[in-house]
């Protein structure tokens, strides 16, 4: 399922994304899951994609997180713990983090959020290429130590937790699913870090690998010709394939 609402723009690049890597892609309203919540018993994956859902007004991602809050609570309660996947792009991220499903507590989401995605370090929109070191350890989404290449398209990107305690448990419990680094892996200051991020965190996970959010956007890197060295990299595997490929095979363990 990719849910979808008004200022959402990612939903079709999205969905054509999972549909290479083998999946069965629905674009849903959130006005529809809402009147059905049960609509989300049908699917395995449900995935926030990027854009300005509704228009960003108060803070970016804000009022499609109060509605989930609000609607869907135990719904996506549900879901999470029969060990289905959650997914937020760009946008999708700052709606996991502000409806509370992202770092998590140590069981699954707590509801209560504790970072927030601030603006950028440097006052204006970023969009450029970066790349990104997983965590150590695996998860659903994607296989451990690799580096990814990925665009990013975004002015509040710079993750930042509510607290100094929030943010070491974030790196002492493996959350940070991935971080900005140079293409040998080495982390470095801006544009490395495109945006300010706190220990240059550009992805988090919940404890169980199962709920991903992401500034960068895997769907606009899912063929090696769509990045702007690809005659240099030689590279026959998109990167971003990587993730919808992962996230693929892990739901049909399900």
């Amino acid at each position: 399922m990719i849910l979808r609402t008004a200022g959402t723009n990612c939903d079709e690049e999205t969905a054509y994304a999972w549909s290479l890597a083998g999946a069965d892609p629905r674009r849903v309203h959130v006005r529809q899951l809402i009147d059905r919540p049960a609509l989300l018993d049908e699917f395995a994956i449900l995935t926030i994609p990027g854009g300005f859902s509704y228009g960003d007004d108060i803070s970016a991602g804000k009022i499609l997180a109060t509605q989930m809050i609000h609607h869907l609570t135990d719904a996506l309660a549900d879901f999470v713990h029969a060990g289905k996947l959650v997914l937020g792009i760009c946008n999708g991220f700052q709606v996991l983090v502000k409806a509370g499903l992202l770092p998590g507590g140590e069981n699954g989401g707590t509801g209560v959020q504790q970072v927030t995605l601030a603006q950028n370090d440097s006052a204006r929109f970023e969009d450029r290429w970066v790349h990104l070191r997983t965590s150590s350890k695996s998860s659903a989404f994607l296989p451990a130590d690799v580096v990814l290449a990925m665009p990013i398209a975004h002015a509040e990107g710079k993750l930042v937790a509510a607290d100094d305690a929030i943010r070491a448990r974030i790196l002492a419990n493996g959350h940070a699913a991935l971080v900005y680094c140079d293409s040998g892996g080495k982390p470095g200051p801006y544009p490395v870090n495109p945006n300010g991020s706190e220990a240059d965190i550009a992805g988090l996970a919940d404890a169980t690998g199962r709920i991903l959010g992401l500034m960068p956007h895997p769907e606009r890197h899912v063929f090696s010709t769509q990045h702007p060295q690809w005659t240099r990299r030689r590279a026959t595997q998109a990167d971003g394939r990587v993730l919808f490929d992962h996230a693929v095979k892990s739901a049909k363990s399900i």
